[in-house]
């Protein structure tokens, strides 16, 4: 049994160390992550009934050490030197002068790549097994920090293929990428624990825990871009070299190239300075490496930094400015957004005087005042962000921030609901900021349906100034239609005959096309079942509301906030002396609806009625119907190619009916 077991066990571990390197290092999985998992569980459950049979490269062994009391010293055989830097193409062309007059030739053949924003590290290989790990230090010792390198799927305990020395050092960048950076903050702003000013920070702090079960929840992964030391030559070439690692195992950078002169060299520099904003990870800049070795050990080094290389540095993106004063702009859905004024500074090339500072909650985990001197960053072509407040520099004047109480827009009172990041304007249908997207919601398909009136027509109606709210729409003539671009007698006709038509509607479609935030079609159709006026609706207090069956505490206070805002009522009352009129009938709030409190998903095609058609008959009867799958899905109607979410509820073992059971629920049979 112990040689079967020994047999799987091996099978396994090469099966696994496969399929880490095509998911971690090649980005080309082979298999689902569900397999991979029976792989994994079936070895760990092996390995248990065999101890004697794990090894340290075992891929169960990745974590597993108790946390450290200290990081304990590295010396490294080969000093892990830093690069110069170039901040200009003057001074890179100086440098490949420098090179090549020192070579004797006449133009040099270079590696580029990008310089990652992260944190060198040193890997040491003796016999293909992974035996140390360090940081870089100062470059002639770094930490110990092998138990944390071992938790980072892109480093390979083992490496793979023939043809590796017995001993190989190997040296790389460990970076986090953004996406895992920004669930990594999000995670902890949820806890109400402190958050890494950016990836850099966050990596550093990862791969510096002393317990490496911390290590192994933080979203690391490495670039090798090296070898310090090496028992055998393995090229003639840096980029040969790098491709021994890619044959072994190891992760290079699948952006790094051979080119050959200066000028080639700052093509790529402008090409990868292109990419920035749009890689999954930061970089400050393009490295240029000489690639033949022998012309690396010609060139030598000069103190602390090789000859032979150097760092073109990307224009600094972040500064340190005083911020002297905040305005709150209003979006297209009424959020209120706090928008630093800064003393103007040169950010990532570009001269930055406003930042975004998010929200409020944000302002307050941050202590950002007036007054501060502030950390600014500008990624890309991001919005600049004021990052944090340098509390050393801060002078007894500091204003704090605070969030006014009506709108600077138009001076509806502000709105923030408890648990909500953003406050919000309450003048939804009259705030000039909010317009064109109150206008655009109150014309759709689902609302008050106005055929012709597409987003284009609204924003030409609004930027000529022929419409500031919804109830202009019911003032327009004939010639201030045919009179817009694209639009012409015919068009101008048929659109003035839809607003008539438009006209006559129901309660549940104009309180839908009120844009009421969190008011969707299946809540507007409750509150006119329930209430059976406009009336009724708007005095409707707290206490009423939540006698809805699907309204909460928060949809409450966002009607009630809409319904007190004198500009929201008067335009309704504009809209009702302009025609627009729907029946009204007595509160049925004993009714109970045959479907109600069930909720549905429409998924696939129907052949003999349309989604929409389906998804109204459903709510008629009291149903919601919803876009995602989820446990509470009472069930899934699947029509023809259903997809995820059909998977979905197999898989959560949500009831699922074909069309025919549909026809048979909407018909009552």
């Amino acid at each position: 049994m112990s040689a079967t077991a020994r047999s799987r066990i091996k099978k396994l571990r090469e099966l696994i160390e496969r399929h880490n390197h095509r998911y971690y290092v090649l980005d080309d999985p082979e298999i689902p992550d569900v397999e991979y998992d029976h792989l994994l569980r079936e070895l760990q459950d092996l390995e248990s009934h065999h101890p004697d049979l794990i090894t340290p490269s075992s891929p169960t062994q990745r974590v597993g050490a108790r946390p450290l009391e200290k990081f304990l010293e590295a010396r490294h055989e080969l000093p892990m030197l830093s690069l110069d830097n170039a901040f200009s193409e003057a001074e890179l062309r100086a440098f490949d002068q420098r090179t090549c007059d020192r070579l004797g030739i006449e133009q040099a053949e270079y590696v580029v790549e990008p310089k990652l924003d992260g944190l060198a590290v040193s890997l040491l290989y003796e016999q293909g097994e992974l035996v140390r790990a360090a940081t870089r230090g100062d470059g002639t010792t770094g930490e110990d920090i092998t138990q944390n390198a071992r938790t980072i799927d892109s480093i390979p305990l083992r490496l793979i293929g023939t043809g590796w020395p017995e001993k190989l050092e190997v040296r790389g960048e460990v970076f986090m990428p953004r996406v895992g950076f920004e669930r990594l903050n999000a995670r902890a702003r949820k806890k109400g624990e402190k958050t890494f000013a950016n990836p850099r920070n966050a990596a550093a702090g990862s791969l510096r825990q002393l317990d490496p079960q911390v290590t192994a929840t933080r979203p690391l992964a490495i670039y090798c871009y090296a070898v310090g030391l090496s028992s055998d030559v393995l090229s003639a070439e840096h980029y040969g070299v790098l491709q021994k690692l890619k044959r072994w195992g190891l992760r290079v950078s699948p952006l790094v190239k051979r080119v050959s002169g200066v000028d080639a060299c700052l093509q790529y520099y402008q090409d990868i300075g292109s990419q920035r904003a749009t890689l999954s990870y930061d970089i400050d800049g393009v490295v240029y490496k000489i690639n033949q070795l022998e012309q690396q050990k010609i060139l030598g080094f000069v103190a602390r930094a090789p000859r032979w290389a150097i760092a073109h540095k990307f224009p600094a993106e972040e500064a340190l400015t005083v911020l002297t004063d905040v305005e709150f702009q209003v979006g297209r859905t009424g959020a209120l957004t706090p928008v630093a004024r800064l003393e103007p500074v040169e950010v990532g090339g570009v001269t930055v005087s406003n930042a975004t500072l998010h929200n409020m909650d944000e302002v307050k985990r941050k202590d950002v005042r007036i007054g501060d001197t502030v950390i600014v960053r500008r990624a890309g072509d991001v919005i600049p962000e004021v990052v944090s407040a340098v509390l050393a520099k801060r002078p007894e004047s500091v204003r704090k921030i605070k969030m006014p109480m009506y709108c600077p827009v138009c001076g509806s009172v502000v709105l923030r609901l408890e648990g909500e990041a953003a406050a919000r304007c309450t003048g939804g249908l009259f705030c000039s900021a909010q317009r064109k997207e109150a206008i655009k919601h109150f014309v759709s398909r689902r609302a008050l349906d106005i055929e012709g009136l597409g987003e284009k027509l609204v924003d030409q109606l609004v930027d000529n100034g022929l419409v500031e709210h919804v109830d202009d729409l019911y003032k327009l003539s004939r010639e201030q239609l045919a009179g817009l671009e694209r639009m012409a007698e015919k068009s101008a006709s048929n659109l003035m005959q839809a607003l008539e038509d438009s006209k006559t509607t129901t309660l549940a479609r104009f309180v839908y096309a009120l844009g009421i935030r969190e008011v969707g079609e299946a809540t507007a159709r409750s509150l006119a079942l329930h209430f059976g006026s406009l009336q009724a609706i708007s005095a409707a207090n707290e206490e009423a509301l939540l006698e809805v069956s699907d309204i909460g505490p928060i949809v409450a206070a966002h009607l009630q906030a809409f319904f007190q805002e004198p500009h929201n009522r008067e335009i309704i009352q504009n809209l009702q002396k302009a025609g627009v009129k729907w029946e009204e009938s007595l509160p049925d709030r004993k009714q109970i609806l045959p479907l109600q409190g069930k909720t549905f998903v429409l998924t696939g095609t129907l052949s003999g009625i349309k989604r929409d058609e389906a998804k109204a008959r459903l709510q008629a009867l009291g149903a919601k119907v919803s876009g995602s799958v989820s446990k509470k899905t009472t069930a899934v109607i699947a029509g023809e190619k259903a997809g995820s979410k059909l998977t979905k509820a197999e898989k959560l073992g949500v009831d699922i009916l074909d069309e025919p059971a549909l026809m048979e629920l909407i018909n009552g049979e």
